[in-house]
């Protein structure tokens, strides 16, 4: 599968390098606001082609798939501009600003016949999958605890009085959206819908979230998520049943998995699984397309929508409101999506 990426950054640098290792993975293509940029970062890695549009790359030809690792805020209007032209799609987490995002993005994927998934790594790594089958012997299950606090290397610019992207509203950033997905796409995925989100949060002065709970209230458990971009916090994730409870190291990376039963014993069900957790998605997602599905059974996107569908009412109990919100009042995005299959349809002309 020949891929181009939208975004030059760190992310990006660890997809391409876990994608040199699965088989029938190839960079083709960069998309950069530079082309100085998009140069450097293709002569790294010997990719042919750079752009600075997005829309010229997906119409060049060049490319079957693209990997989105642009800001959160341009995820949509990349993603559906890139399906409109024939392109399956991987695009970074959070899948977009919000719902309404969400939901034109799988209407545009649905429309254009073509594969998209949220590139949630964690979810599609061998340790997930050994939750998943290890969760009858905990009994009943009454809660789920996961926590991600990670303080972010951009709060001590922040802290200075410099408001980079990473804590501004503009981009749809924010503790929930960068890394508090981690723990609730999990609990989306094993757990379903939850009957009440209750949400509490800081809100710093830009506007962004630095750090928040949730409350999922399901009708005989509950899961309890907290996350933070201005602290750090070491504690692992349980899954607590009646008979017994699994204590999981990192949400984030998945790298221990044990069983502790209520008689004392501990059952290690680890699986082994490469450090390159990305490694994981590019295969799913390269085997998904060359098998003609459209869409992961686990990264799906009922699972995408329901975990975007609850981060927005958080947002809207802490007060977090984005730029791309305001979209919803204006049909801004609805004026997108049209253009981009005017576009197309152009271009198919032509």
């Amino acid at each position: 599968m020949r891929f181009g990426v939208i975004g030059t950054n760190w992310i990006t640098e660890e997809f391409i390098q876990a994608g040199l290792a699965v088989e029938g993975f190839s960079l083709q293509a960069v998309c950069s606001r530079t082309i100085e940029r998009a140069k450097e970062f293709a002569e790294k890695f010997a990719a042919p082609f750079c752009y600075t549009d997005p829309k010229e790359m997906a119409a060049s030809g060049n490319i079957d798939a693209v990997y989105i690792a642009s800001p959160n805020c341009f995820h949509a209007e990349q993603a559906i501009l890139c399906m409109s032209l024939g392109l399956h799609v991987l695009c970074e987490k959070p899948l977009a600003s919000n719902a309404d995002e969400v939901k034109a993005m799988i209407a545009a994927a649905k429309k254009h016949d073509v594969l998209l998934m949220e590139a949630v790594k964690s979810t599609l790594v061998p340790n997930f999958f050994a939750i998943q089958d290890h969760l009858p012997k905990l009994g009943k299950i009454r809660r789920f605890i996961a926590s991600n606090c990670q303080y972010s290397s951009r709060y001590d610019a922040y802290r200075a009085g410099e408001v980079l992207r990473a804590f501004d509203p503009a981009y749809s950033n924010g503790a929930l959206m960068d890394i508090g997905i981690y723990c609730l796409y999990p609990a989306i995925v094993l757990f379903g819908r939850p009957e009440q989100v209750k949400a509490e949060g800081i809100v710093l002065a830009s506007g962004v979230d630095g750090e928040g709970s949730i409350l999922l209230k399901y009708k005989e458990m509950d899961a309890i998520l907290s996350f933070s971009k201005i602290t750090t916090s070491y504690q692992p994730a349980e899954i607590q049943g009646e008979d017994a409870t699994m204590v999981i190291d990192k949400i984030n990376h998945l790298t221990r998995i044990e069983i502790r039963y209520r008689d004392g014993r501990i059952e290690d069900v680890t699986r082994p699984q490469t450090p390159k957790m990305m490694h994981y998605e590019i295969r799913e997602f390269i085997r998904l397309a060359a098998a003609g599905a459209r869409e992961s059974a686990t990264n799906s996107h009922a699972a995408s929508l329901l975990t975007m569908e609850v981060m927005d009412e958080a947002r809207r109990q802490m007060g977090v409101v984005f730029p791309a919100d305001l979209r919803r009042g204006s049909r801004q995005l609805e004026t997108e999506v049209r253009r981009a299959k005017r576009e197309a349809k152009r271009d198919e002309n032509v």
